[in-house]
């Protein structure tokens, strides 16, 4: 392929790594071209445990992604989650020393990168910092300070932490695969861009991924990101409950899960009956689709809990989440969930998948929650006006890569560039 503007995103998750390859044409508009999967064996709930296992993962998927492309892949965005993420509220200030006191973008970033600086605990780093809105001297709620007059400038972040080690196993893993790290970028922002709608963001919505090891959660209010969570289990605690209580091996409780599963017990048939094949020289249990739902539906009835206090926690409630929820993610599929999410939490409920944000191409097969986090790596990318010119880069793969653990000046220019452009309602195509 010659000369195209490509966007890779890369989802290293419990269950599965997922490349994703993308291409905006002339108007603006996503063309998915291929997409690559591996089973993920040395991740355990978004923590890489083992480097090897994880690195030959990566690379199936980059190759399989390459060659429905057409593209030699060398640089991807990357999604980070796992229990060690962390966020909180900060509120930070500089003065300016501007003689005609008018503030400018490079006082605007200045206060960005003093708040990458701020204390944090031992062991953990900065990965977001994403403005909510400024004070300009004692005028409040201003989403764009840039020409404003005023001495003293202050800022309400909105600070993203994870585990060094995390962010940096993630590195050196994506590095050992032959590939460049443009960004870390937390993954329920990521799915934020591949299932939610702008008008969503602006009315109030809660974004919640079930992945396999973390369920993610991301809030939403006037089109500014408000709140960041990880829960630290997901489908795969389902799985395991099935493994225990009905005396199966995960591979078999994983597919009695897919095919078979349902989070209400309620709508169950209690007549309906599932034959499992056994072991070599077993013969064939029979199981109560009842009795699975029920098993499914306590799990997930503990997740939902979580999310809902997370949205308590966080100053939300259903009066204030116009938009409900939007669940997405693998976990998402399990028949009735939509149902369980609106009784526990009492907030309208939908499922999200990412058609409507992809225009051509491999539409059909990236049409699926559990594709959220890598498709909205690549519209994460294109948002902000990041392509990479795949043809154009004469480095072999094999080529050692130098690669940044630490937030840079160019990706907070960047962050701030995209959330300016949100608050003030601007289109960024």
């Amino acid at each position: 392929m010659s000369s195209d503007n490509i966007i890779v995103g890369l989802d290293i998750g419990t269950t599965k790594i997922c490349a994703i390859v993308g291409r905006e044409d002339e108007y603006g508009n996503i063309d998915i071209l291929g997409i690559g999967r591996a089973d993920s064996e040395g991740v355990n709930r978004g923590v890489i445990t083992n480097i090897d296992r994880t690195v030959e993962a990566i690379r199936r998927a980059v190759a399989e992604a390459e060659n429905q492309a057409n593209v030699d892949i060398r640089s991807v965005y990357v999604g980070i989650a796992g229990d060690h993420i962390r966020s909180m509220q900060f509120k930070n200030m500089i003065t300016l020393n501007n003689p005609d006191m008018i503030i400018r973008e490079e006082d605007v970033n200045r206060l960005i990168e003093n708040t990458f600086q701020i204390p944090i605990a031992p062991g953990t780093e900065i990965v977001h910092v994403l403005p909510q809105d400024y004070t300009v001297d004692n005028e409040r709620g201003i989403t764009r300070p840039v020409g404003f007059a005023g001495v003293r400038l202050e800022g309400n972040f909105h600070v993203v932490t994870a585990q060094t080690t995390a962010a940096k196993n993630i590195y050196r893993c994506v590095e050992k695969a032959g590939l460049e790290t443009i960004e870390l970028v937390l993954e329920p922002i990521a799915s934020s861009f591949a299932v939610l709608s702008e008008e969503e963001k602006e009315a109030g919505v809660c974004m919640v991924d079930i992945g396999g090891g973390t369920t993610d959660l991301a809030i939403f209010k006037d089109n500014i990101i408000m709140h960041t969570a990880v829960i630290p289990f997901g489908g795969n605690v389902i799985t395991d409950d099935i493994m225990q209580g009905c005396y199966l091996t995960k591979k078999q409780a994983e597919k009695l899960k897919k095919e078979h599963g349902a989070a209400i017990a309620e709508m169950v048939n209690k007549d309906d009956y599932i034959s499992v094949s056994q072991l070599q020289g077993r013969p064939p249990k029979t199981i109560m689709r009842k009795m699975l739902a029920q098993i499914i539906q306590a799990r997930c009835e503990e997740i939902i809990e979580f999310v809902a206090t997370e949205i308590k926690n966080a100053g939300f409630d259903k009066r204030k989440l116009i938009g409900g929820i939007v669940v997405t993610g693998g976990g998402s599929q399990l028949l009735h969930l939509k149902e369980l999410f609106e009784y526990v939490t009492g907030i309208d409920t939908r499922i999200g998948t990412v058609s409507e944000h992809i225009s051509k191409g491999l539409v059909n097969e990236v049409n699926h929650p559990s594709n959220a986090t890598g498709a909205g790596l690549v519209i994460y990318g294109f948002k902000n006006n990041i392509t990479i010119n795949l043809q154009d880069i004469q480095q072999e793969k094999s080529t050692p890569k130098t690669i940044k653990t630490n937030s840079s000046s160019g990706f907070m220019s960047k962050i701030k560039s995209w959330f300016e452009k949100t608050l003030t309602g601007e289109n960024i195509e």
